[in-house]
């Protein structure tokens, strides 16, 4: 090492004299001493790698300037709120459906203080938290009774633990699905206890497959809804009406795993028709379970209901209590029920709300974008409806589309502002689609494109 380096490394200030400057004391009452510390230590072990390597040395204001720094960047929070403007409504690495304003209302207000959780104000004594949805799921779905849990797979969990630890489930072949995040029926199936008992082919699977599969090892009859992937060509499953005369004639129980969990008809919005819960429970399941956070659009969150004496077993089980749901959940979950009770979950459910807002309406927003950002072309696309939701549906929408020799970069670009803009690229475009940006963010997101692009070479 040169004699000019190891001087520049003896010049460093020591960490106690950085630690009593005026600035540090800043630091010191934002972040607190140990972290403050840490920080000008980091910041002096990269300036003396600097200097080893050939780089000037930095001043005093330079390392305090570095500290803090490292200390924005350990402070700044990675669960972060993001403009989504790709056009998937349910998108599931952006955290599915966002909340109504209602549920946001019930969540605060139980978040501030204490609450009725698990207690009874008249008789004045411990109650169950079970209450508060099971009166709303029983309106909205015509079932006998539920009960609430933390997430649909814990919903299928508890189901198969309850009903048929030890003995045999009867599926469809074509039904032994995954989900996002590496999710298998079947795995679930095998951590239950239950035996899986498998029926049919991928493709074909008919009422009497199921009838010859039926022991007295079995416990109940399983059907998985392919809510994230379309079968077509020659298929055949046995209607859920069919299905549960042959379960019932043999004295089991009927289970349907929903998944995305629609209380409303998409069918009117241009899109398939997704079974709706009380269909499934008219057609004669005995329990059906689905999300709360898809096209419900409430909570995460894993919904049982059918029969109430089911649903007693089930609320009765160990697992039960591990998998509930907190007060914060289900106070945006009544919230959530309560729109649809009262009729008005397409005027306040932002999911529904954007499952039904005409392309027209979008073709005026993004016009507006255009206008205001002074560039790009508003141009026609589809949105999807997402998280493993209406496999291959789409609806007709209108983008703003940025034109740019360098989409990846640009996309990186709306990625790094203060409000994060998630976009989407096709044909070296970079795609903003209004479908998904909610109400009250256009300026935000007029805001940050703008930024982006001056940011652009």
């Amino acid at each position: 090492m040169t004699e000019n380096r190891q001087q520049a490394l003896r010049a460093l200030p020591a960490v106690d004299s950085l630690l009593s400057a005026p600035e540090a004391a800043h630091l010191i009452a934002g972040h607190g001493r140990a972290p403050v510390l840490a920080a000008l230590r980091a910041a002096l072990e990269a300036a003396r790698t600097g200097i080893r390597a050939g780089g000037r040395a930095p001043d005093r204001a330079a390392l305090l300037a570095e500290a803090a720094a490292i200390l924005d960047r350990q402070g700044a929070p990675t669960l972060r709120p993001v403009i989504n403007a790709t056009g998937v409504i349910l998108h599931t690495n952006l955290g599915r459906a966002p909340l109504s304003a209602p549920a946001l209302a019930a969540v605060q207000e139980a978040a501030a203080g204490y609450s009725t959780l698990e207690y009874e104000l008249e008789p004045g004594r411990r109650g169950t938290r079970d209450v508060h949805a099971i009166r709303l799921l029983r309106e909205v779905t015509g079932a006998g009774d539920g009960l609430v849990v933390n997430n649909n797979a814990a919903a299928v969990l508890l189901i198969l633990m309850t009903l048929a630890q030890g003995r045999e489930v009867i599926i469809s072949r074509g039904q032994l699905i995954q989900i996002g995040g590496g999710f298998r029926v079947p795995d679930v199936m095998t951590q239950s206890g239950a035996i899986l008992t498998e029926v049919g082919t991928t493709n074909q699977t008919d009422l009497a497959d199921y009838a010859a599969a039926i022991t007295d090892r079995a416990a109940l009859i399983l059907v998985a809804h392919a809510s994230n992937f379309k079968q077509i060509g020659f298929t055949a499953q046995p209607d859920l009406a069919a299905l549960a005369a042959l379960a019932h004639a043999h004295g089991l129980p009927l289970v349907y795993d929903l998944g995305g969990g629609a209380l409303l008809d998409t069918a009117p919005y241009g899109l398939a028709h997704e079974p709706i819960v009380g269909e499934a429970l008219t057609a004669g399941c005995d329990l059906v379970c689905f999300s709360g956070d898809k096209l419900l659009g409430g909570p995460q969150a894993g919904l049982i209901v059918g029969r109430a004496d089911l649903a007693a077993a089930l609320r009765k089980h160990p697992l039960a209590r591990a998998v509930r749901m907190d007060k914060l959940g289900l106070a945006a979950l009544v919230a959530t029920l309560e729109s649809y009770r009262r009729g008005r979950a397409l005027a306040e459910i932002p999911v529904w709300r954007m499952i039904s807002a005409p392309a027209a309406e979008m073709r005026q927003r993004a016009g507006r974008w255009r206008r205001q950002i002074g560039t790009g072309r508003v141009m026609p696309a589809e949105s999807a409806v997402g998280g493993g939701s209406l496999p291959g549906e789409s609806l007709p929408t209108c983008v703003l589309a940025l034109e740019t020799d360098h989409p990846d970069a640009l996309a990186a670009a709306l990625r790094g502002g203060p409000e994060p803009i998630i976009a989407r690229i096709s044909d070296n475009r970079v795609l903003l689609d209004p479908r998904t940006v909610l109400p009250g963010q256009d300026r935000a997101l007029v805001a940050g494109v703008r930024a982006a692009l001056n940011r652009m070479p």
